[in-house]
């Protein structure tokens, strides 16, 4: 059996408002930039193949915390946005959702005939991850996009998504060409999805003797030859609750972000003369950029960098969103140019709000966080995909779509 976690995903339907479409391409464009330039293109593949870090990116565009609909949104903003870029980034978003993603074969022709790449393999790697995954996880969830991001060197990883209407739940597959040894002995390098019933998965090592024989498998019980995916799963709510996060973590970003006078510090030149708000947001979209992959098994932590288009666990703060990506944005222009020093205080920010999390058992400020935030978005015209946050009517009608939706209300 794969040794993978699943993370269930409620099927979310609508769009992504007008007023977040291009901020979420820019956001994600200056991250995957940053990328780049501080650790290579590499780097953003195997950042990629991580379910969880995946999650977390969405997240910090404004994207609901626990959505399915993360998966087409991150990456088609982010397709617009790389794509005319790729003689420079080395990188490619091929395929899509729906009709899109069948297309994915022959854009791989065409950038391996650019670049002298192995083309025939390409393509069947692509192929094989999608049959793979369609196929041989027997688990419910018939796939319906796939995204193959594709190097000028030949290095990929593959992200497909599956459906099952039945529990309207969903499951993120992803690949990463580096870790598959085989594509029949144990290749993936994470799943995101629901923890379903045991799943039988005819691609672990341990199915040798079953895949030479697919008609002895039925034969067997399922509990002697595969083992069940077993993990955690995103709830079916809206509300961001205390379990949900690391207390510690997000507890320090804030203590930096409002309680440290960061004109004292020498390191954060930079930063100074920024707002709360705005260090808060450039601090989790510097740990996005920075952290090691121990510090994205909480992804609805990241929610709280610029708050989520569906107000959950605030509405959307405009100026801190703007304020981040520019700031973003000019530190990976200047460093294009040999300037190093606004790149390198966003490094040390994050290096100082991992610091301060070793301060103490964290209390539950996680109430008082959300009702702070939601009056700030009140008074300063917060946005949510309805629009302008009207106070006292706004959050309403969201407690009762979760109610509707969910058969719960906040607090409960």
């Amino acid at each position: 059996m794969i040794n993978a976690g699943s993370i269930g995903m409620p099927l979310h339907f609508g769009r992504v408002p007008t007023f977040l479409t291009e901020r979420m391409g820019q956001m994600g464009d200056a991250i995957v930039e940053s990328i780049v330039d501080n650790y290579g293109k590499s780097e953003v593949l195997t950042r990629m193949s991580d379910p969880n870090w995946f999650q977390a990116l969405g997240a910090v565009m404004g994207m609901h915390w626990n959505s399915s609909g993360v998966t087409a949104t991150v990456l088609g903003s982010l397709k617009r946005r790389i794509n005319p870029k790729a003689s420079d980034l080395g990188l490619y978003i091929l395929g899509g959702k729906g009709k899109q993603s069948h297309g994915a074969p022959r854009q791989i022709e065409r950038v391996s005939d650019r670049h002298g790449l192995e083309g025939k393999e390409l393509v069947k790697a692509c192929q094989l991850t999608r049959r793979v995954d369609n196929n041989a996880v027997q688990d419910g969830f018939g796939l319906y996009q796939q995204y193959f991001i594709l190097s000028d060197e030949g290095e990929w990883t593959s992200i497909s998504q599956g459906m099952n209407r039945n529990n309207r739940r969903a499951r993120r597959y992803h690949w990463h060409s580096p870790t598959v040894r085989s594509f029949v002995d144990q290749p993936h390098t994470g799943i995101v999805g629901i923890e379903q019933q045991q799943v039988l998965n005819l691609v672990d090592s341990e199915a040798d003797m079953l895949r030479t024989n697919m008609l002895n498998l039925t034969k067997e019980k399922p509990e002697e030859v595969v083992e069940a995916l077993r993990g955690t799963e995103l709830p079916d709510r809206h509300d961001v609750q205390k379990d949900d996060i690391n207390l510690a973590r997000l507890g320090s970003v804030l203590n930096l972000a409002y309680n440290r006078d960061i004109e004292k510090f020498d390191d954060l030149v930079m930063m100074h003369g920024v707002g709360p708000r705005t260090l808060k947001a450039l601090a989790m979209a510097s740990e996005v950029i920075h952290g090691d992959s121990t510090r994205f098994d909480d992804p609805a932590r990241f929610s709280f960098a610029v708050g989520g288009k569906d107000g959950r666990p605030h509405p959307i703060d405009e100026t801190a969103f703007d304020e981040t990506v520019e700031m973003l944005q000019n530190s990976v222009d200047k460093s294009k140019l040999g300037d190093k020093d606004k790149s390198d205080a966003l490094k040390r920010l994050h290096s100082m709000a991992v610091k301060g999390e070793s301060g103490g058992s964290p209390i539950d400020f996680l109430s008082d966080l959300i009702e702070q935030e939601w009056k700030h978005a009140e008074e300063n015209d917060g946005k949510t995909f309805m629009g302008s946050v009207v106070k006292g009517l706004t959050r309403k009608l969201m407690d009762t779509q979760n109610g509707l939706l969910y058969g719960q209300q906040r607090g409960q």
